[in-house]
């Protein structure tokens, strides 16, 4: 299967299914002397392990994180970190009626006809949100990159089961982890308390939208072209399986603005500072021409409801005869809260590996601007030894007292101007008599 590594400059490879024995990954290109242990993993791992909040499934999981390598004595090593999650609690008889039929909503279908019938029906294998486990523990490794560079990731639900904050003033994303529902401000949970109620009586699922926040970006990161920074983050966010919907800044309401509504006027920083600038909005989500801008990067996520629902749908069997499918198990009511974190770390893993690779272009620039500076010294030295050299040709048959050199400064005079041209000069003899001649005192 292809597509299981993200990144360019910071890459991260996963492996693993929801009912095998575990998952993890490889991140690539992490630069050495970061501090990292397996309890900076765990932390954020317990945000979206499963078996916790009102929305969960009911799968116990300790998705507790072993480091296997690129860390040593408490800090990466510049090689790669591979890390492991054991599967726990799998319960994979509650899917062998789905062997011969395709749930609705699910990759089934898809993964049926790629892989020419082969595909593994227990919790939808690769294709199961358990997936997302080892993205946040890659995660957590790009979000200790950027920090070195004062960066942080926020993210939260605005919105469940179709009901939206609607105060945007009063939106807090550093205390959403503290919420249920990861919840954006302190007045939704209640609201969203009414809607799981009702969707868990009727064996339903709901979907909604997350926000993510990436605060304190250097302008400059991002392509012009085909890898502008939105297109990144988009990639990025819709490779979460339950994302149908990706937005940056003002998104689709962008469309329902004039030019004067939705650009963002620039203002001259306090003094005023040449290079720098501050902004009076921010429509454009902190990235002009695919480039961030230096405000702070801000998406929409759009999450579909989870497709497994206590309902029986219609379906195909595998010899495409008309079925019905009830799906068991265990499954989330909603993808949020625990898709946040998901989405935090793809953010981070985008964000890092665009300034890795910008320092990288960077670095590459002023070396060359180095190379630049040494041939040119190069040359100017050559040039300087090419006057020297003429000069000193003419020097050698000359009379002493015709060069204006007194006696006692004669040694010093003769070693500047002739050392560079005659590097076997061993010493200048001090003229015992007038009429010597430079020859007559050089030795080599």
């Amino acid at each position: 299967m292809a597509g299981n590594t993200f990144g360019r400059a910071l890459r991260l490879t996963t492996f693993g299914e929801s009912h095998g024995p575990g998952l993890g990954g490889v991140l690539d290109g992490c630069p050495a002397g970061i501090p990292l242990c397996e309890a900076d993993i765990q932390k954020e791992l317990d945000r979206r392990k499963p078996g916790q909040g009102p929305t969960a499934t009911k799968r116990k999981e300790a998705d507790a994180v072993r480091l296997l390598s690129g860390v040593f004595e408490g800090v990466t090593t510049g090689t790669s970190i591979a890390f492991y999650i054991a599967n726990e609690d799998q319960r994979s008889h509650d899917y062998g009626n789905l062997a011969e039929v395709f749930r609705p909503g699910q990759a089934d279908w898809a993964y049926f006809r790629k892989y020419n019938g082969v595909r593994d029906y227990r919790g939808g294998g690769r294709a199961s949100g358990r997936e997302t486990a080892a993205r946040v523990a890659g995660g957590v490794i790009a979000r200790k990159i950027l920090a070195l560079r004062g960066v942080e990731v926020l993210g939260a639900c605005v919105a469940l089961g179709g009901v939206a904050v609607q105060d945007w003033a009063a939106l807090d994303l550093e205390g959403a982890r503290n919420r249920p529902y990861c919840a954006a401000t302190d007045a939704m949970p209640a609201l969203w308390d009414k809607a799981v109620a009702a969707a868990r009586k009727a064996g339903d699922t709901l979907g909604g939208i997350v926000r993510v926040e990436a605060r304190h970006v250097p302008a400059g990161l991002g392509e012009p072209v085909f890898d502008k920074l939105e297109a990144l983050l988009g990639h990025a966010i819709m490779s979460v399986g339950a994302v149908k919907g990706f937005s940056v800044g003002e998104g689709f309401g962008a469309a329902a603005l004039r030019g004067s509504q939705n650009n963002d006027p620039l203002l001259p920083q306090t003094p005023p500072c040449p290079g720098a600038a501050d902004f009076a909005s921010n429509h454009a989500g902190g990235i002009l021409g695919g480039i961030s801008s230096g405000q702070d990067i801000v998406l929409h996520a759009a999450v579909k409801p989870i497709a497994s629902i206590a309902i029986r749908q219609r379906t195909v069997d595998k010899q495409g005869q008309a079925a019905e499918a009830l799906i068991g198990g265990r499954h989330d009511l909603a993808a949020i809260p625990r898709i946040v974190p998901v989405l935090e770390a793809m953010t981070a893993l985008t964000l890092a590996d665009a300034l890795l690779l910008q320092l990288r272009a960077a670095l590459a620039q002023e070396l060359a601007e180095q190379d630049r500076r040494v041939v040119a010294l190069q040359l100017q030295r050559q040039l300087l030894a090419a006057e020297q050299q003429g000069v000193a040709e003419q020097l050698v048959g000359q009379p002493l007292e015709l060069l204006g050199l007194a006696v006692g400064g004669v040694q010093i005079a003769l070693q500047l101007l002739l050392r560079p041209v005659l590097p076997g000069l061993c010493q200048i003899q001090i003229p015992q008599q007038r009429g010597q001649r430079v020859a007559d005192v050089v030795r080599h």
